[in-house]
């Protein structure tokens, strides 16, 4: 029927009222969605569907398309009056919309904000036997103050209304939850990952995350990433930072001369098609559009929205557009310049150059990031910033990993594993429906819950001991997440997360016919894998120390002293778990641990003994 295997995965789901679709930029969702739909419209009972997209441009990706031509039973076909994705006030696109619910009409495409609007004007019950899409549905929010949010929690509550929401990232920015706990329980998920997607591309099948660190103004040494030579004469999207960031000038069109610059001699803007033509050292003529610059800015956008030739465009310079819904295929290299706190923002970002392309077979996202400078006042920020780009380039690879099946390793089993299988001792499979349905769907999400959690952050980059980690602060942020399972539950996801988390960082090297894994410093034979072994290693660790190779001394100080403001307060589990290890140091060393220790871990443990001499104290009464 012309699907895609993730089209395929998700139409298979069709029969699910609320259903969410989590799929990477690029992997076809809008025409999922089409199939999805259509199906609800001739077969389920569905008399309209509503399609809500978070901005006007995004709109054109649910236009009128021929899907019968490649098998499906009908096409996807949208009449003008039905398409609110174009300029105007949102008074008449409100009509338009109360029009199209009061008329026969069955497809409508809107923007988040007119949906909310219309809402605030018609019932509840009109939506009863309508399918709601929401793209990008990252935009939602549990908060109270989520308007969207709260017509999503409206419309479940009191309607028979089906719901299809998609979003390429499911990852917030802040600390809200895109739904409650309960409301996400009614949904059923189709996920699908990045891994799978490069797997099925004819072209692209790599994909690069890297970090390249400055001090200074990024305009200096901007051209050591665009002009060295793997990223010289890429076709490029670049993205300077917002102007109240601390890596900007507070001149962006003066960032944007430096760039062009850089690049070479830049000639007139084209006043027809808004490109600029920059003749580069080599001789060759580059076209350049900046969408910094307001002035005359539609003209450049058309020009964009209407190529349809590799040629037709080298580097686009953008600050706050052409990130989520933006189509480039051909773009080979995302370059963004300065912290990103929102992972949504960053896999949007990284979306921009993930489209499968004959003219490439790897691409990259490169991420410029400021080094943490003493004689700034700034300093525990810019380190802060620093590390938590480190954490979602982290995450990335992560994402990117091939997908393991873990199983217990039972005594005596001696049976061969199957590829994508990975047998581990004393490992807790899923039990329950609950487990399961987080474990298939929400691996992701809750990784990169645990990789920005300041506290992780800190224990990672100060080699606090991996079980500190693995047992006592994973736990907890899952627990924060999922409330409602029980003890053996939150031990069977936390040993999933962290094998996982290992696994997916890991080397596996041949040797003697025997097969060795590589987590952070140590190889352990594959057939000798335990769960013990695994709580032992911090997989996010191996980030940190490479970072350590790659900038000064002096920065690498200024981070462990900032990193020793935010320590962890001991508290007791941390102290029980420790104090075993305390007695073996003790045993070895014939002494107790230094508190003023360079060793992080020696200085926990000297920590802990202070803690348990405390606690002792407060029982003994004076």
């Amino acid at each position: 029927m012309g699907m895609r295997s993730m089209q395929a995965r998700a139409y298979a789901a069709r029969g699910s009222q609320y259903l969410l679709l989590k799929a990477p930029p690029a992997s076809g969702k809008s025409r999922a969605l089409m199939f999805l739909a259509l199906d609800k419209l001739h077969n389920q009972g569905i008399k309209k569907a509503i399609v809500a997209v978070p901005e006007r441009s995004i709109g054109g990706s649910f236009s009128s398309t021929e899907l019968s031509k490649y098998g499906f039973f009908c096409d996807w076909e949208i009449d003008d009056n039905n398409n609110l994705c174009i300029p105007g006030g949102e008074s008449s696109k409100v009509k338009a919309f109360k029009r199209f619910m009061a008329s026969d009409d069955e497809i409508l495409i809107c923007t988040h904000a007119t949906l909310r609007f219309a809402f605030q004007e018609i019932e509840d019950s009109v939506f009863n036997d309508c399918l709601l899409a929401i793209d990008e549905f990252h935009h939602v929010s549990a908060d109270g103050d989520n308007v969207l949010g709260g017509v999503l929690r409206s419309i479940m509550a009191n309607t028979n209304a089906h719901i299809v929401a998609m979003t390429g990232s499911y990852f917030r920015g802040d600390s809200i939850p895109v739904l409650t706990p309960e409301d996400e329980a009614q949904f059923d998920k189709v996920s699908f990952n990045y891994y799978e997607q490069l797997n099925g591309y004819n072209y692209l099948k790599s994909l690069g995350i890297g970090y390249h660190f400055y001090q200074g103004r990024y305009t200096d040494v901007i051209h050591e990433v665009l002009n060295s030579e793997e990223n010289y004469g890429k076709k490029t999207i670049i993205h300077i930072p917002n102007v109240n960031s601390g890596e900007s000038t507070k001149e962006k069109y003066d960032e944007v001369d430096a760039i062009l610059e850089v690049l070479g001699e830049a000639g007139k803007r084209d006043p027809e098609t808004g490109v600029i033509p920059v003749t580069r050292p080599d001789g060759t003529v580059i076209k350049v559009a900046d969408l910094v610059e307001e002035n005359d800015r539609d003209i450049i956008q058309n020009y964009l929205r209407n190529m349809n030739h590799v040629d037709d465009m080298d580097i686009i310079i953008a600050l706050g557009m052409a990130k989520e819904g933006f189509d480039w295929e051909w773009c080979e290299h995302a370059l963004t310049v300065g912290y990103r706190s929102s992972l949504t923002e960053i896999i949007q970002i990284i979306g921009r150059c993930t489209r499968d392309s004959e003219n490439k077979s790897h691409a990259q996202f490169t991420n410029l990031i400021a080094q943490p400078d003493a004689a700034n006042d700034n300093v525990t920020i810019a380190v802060n910033n620093m590390l938590k780009a480190i954490t979602g380039s982290l995450l990335m690879e992560q994402v990117l990993a091939p997908n393991f099946k873990f199983k217990t390793k039972k005594d005596g089993d001696f049976e061969p594993t199957p590829p994508g299988t990975m047998k581990i001792g004393g490992f807790k499979e899923p039990s329950t429906k609950r487990t399961k349905a987080i474990i298939e769907s929400d691996l992701a999400d809750l990784k990169a819950a645990i990789l920005q959690d300041d506290k992780v952050i800190a224990a990672s980059a100060g080699k606090v001991d991996p079980e500190v980690v693995n047992k006592i602060l994973i736990p907890k942020i899952i627990q924060r997440k999922y409330p409602d399972l029980t003890e053996a539950e939150l031990e069977e996801v936390r040993q999933q997360v962290v094998v996982d988390c290992a696994i997916s960082s890991a080397e596996v090297t041949e040797q003697g016919g025997k097969k060795f894994i590589r987590m952070a410093d140590k190889f352990i034979n594959i057939d000798e894998l335990h769960i013990d072994l695994i709580d032992q290693i911090n997989p996010f660790q191996k980030a940190f120390e490479i970072l350590s190779k790659s900038i000064t001394t002096d920065v690498l100080k200024l981070i462990q002293e900032s990193i020793e403001t935010t320590r962890i307060q001991m508290d007791f589990e941390e102290a029980k778990l420790l104090w075993p290890k305390v007695k073996q140091f003790v045993h070895e060393k014939g002494r107790e641990p230094d508190l003023n220790s360079s060793d992080f871990n020696e200085k926990r443990l000297a920590e802990c003994v202070i803690y348990i001499k405390q606690q002792k104290r407060k029982r003994v009464p004076a």
